[in-house]
């Protein structure tokens, strides 16, 4: 037999360092997978930010537009005929439709009155939104009460911070 020291046999090579740089692709995958992420959420964020903004603007103008006709037809009716139309169409705006959409009666105004921690629609002057359509006439200074109890419950929630 040979004696091993007589082979020509060279030692076992170990591989160099693994470097810092460049990472490995899934270190590149893992980076661009949080950075997306993020970046999609930030967008979300402001979207959803941007869009209860104007719904908020565009219902003081609405309020505006509605405030000139009354000026000028002084029809209580139809004031408070739109006055619940905008009060609806921003609630379903700014909060959950599921939340808002089926609400009617003595419910719809205690969701309106749970917004502002007043009773002004329930119990209040307030009451002739659901009250407005099945009655013939409405005295103007009744008309004037509910709709600064609107005005300031739309000031209250379109200030209030988005959620």
């Amino acid at each position: 037999m040979t004696d091993p020291a007589d082979l020509a046999l060279r030692d076992v090579h170990l591989p160099g360092e693994i470097p810092f740089w460049p990472p490995a692709p899934g270190w590149w995958i893992m980076a661009a997978l949080i950075i997306g992420t993020a970046t999609l959420g930030w967008w979300l964020y402001r979207r959803n930010t941007i869009w209860k903004y104007s719904a908020a603007r565009l219902a003081r103008l609405e309020l505006q537009t509605i405030l000139t006709v009354y000026a000028t037809e002084k029809n209580p009716l139809a004031l408070l005929t739109n006055l619940s139309i905008l009060m609806r169409r921003l609630s379903i705006s700014l909060f959950p439709r599921t939340e808002v959409a089926s609400l009617t009666g003595q419910s719809w105004l205690e969701f309106l009155d749970k917004q502002t921690t007043r009773n002004d629609f329930s119990t209040g002057a307030g009451r002739l939104l659901s009250e407005a359509p099945y009655r013939r006439e409405v005295s103007i200074e009744e008309a004037d009460q509910v709709l600064q109890h609107c005005q300031a419950w739309i000031s209250t929630v379109t200030s209030a911070k988005p959620r």
